[in-house]
C-alpha cells in the first residue's frame, strides 16, 4: 500500500502525460488517468489484494457484431506483443487490457513497466482497434 501510494502519488503524477491520479480507500484502488496522442484519455485501474495488484485499463465498448471477429483476431495477435497484460473481453462483451503482478515482486521498477506497458498498447492498437471496429458505421 505504502509502495503504491508514494509512487503513484508523487513521481507518476508529475509526469506531464498523466492527468489525475485518485485513490479509493474502501476498494483499496488506484486510478491513474492518462492522454495519449491516439486517445484524449484512458484510466489504469489498481487493485491491490491480499497477494498480487491487478491493473486494467478499460479498452473499447463490445465491437459491433459486423467487426467482432476482426477486433477479437487483431487484439489476439496484439497479446503475443505484450509482457505480464493481456486484452481480453469483459461478461458485458467490453474490451479491456489487463494484468496482475504478484506482490512479492512489486517494486517501483515493475510498477513503471507495468504503467509503460498500459501506456504503449493503447497509444499503439487504440486507434486501429476504433477504426477496425467502427469501419461500418460510418
Amino acid at each position: 500500500h505504502a509502495l503504491l501510494a508514494r509512487h503513484l502519488e508523487g513521481p507518476v503524477a508529475a509526469e506531464p502525460w498523466v492527468q489525475h491520479v485518485e485513490h479509493d480507500p474502501s476498494i483499496p484502488r488506484w486510478y491513474v488517468r492518462f492522454g495519449c496522442e491516439g486517445r484524449d484519455a484512458a484510466t489504469i485501474y489498481f487493485d491491490l489484494h491480499q497477494r498480487s495488484l491487478h491493473y486494467e485499463v478499460y479498452f473499447l465498448p463490445e465491437p459491433p457484431e459486423a467487426t467482432q471477429l476482426d477486433c477479437y483476431r487483431f487484439l489476439l495477435g496484439c497479446n503475443h506483443a505484450l509482457y505480464g497484460a493481456r486484452f481480453s473481453i469483459g461478461p458485458d462483451g467490453d474490451l479491456y487490457l489487463s494484468g496482475r503482478v504478484a506482490l512479492e515482486h512489486l517494486d517501483e521498477v515493475e510498477l513503471d513497466r507495468v504503467i509503460g506497458v498500459l501506456y504503449e498498447a493503447t497509444e499503439r492498437w487504440f486507434q486501429p482497434l476504433v477504426r477496425m471496429a467502427y469501419r461500418h458505421s460510418r
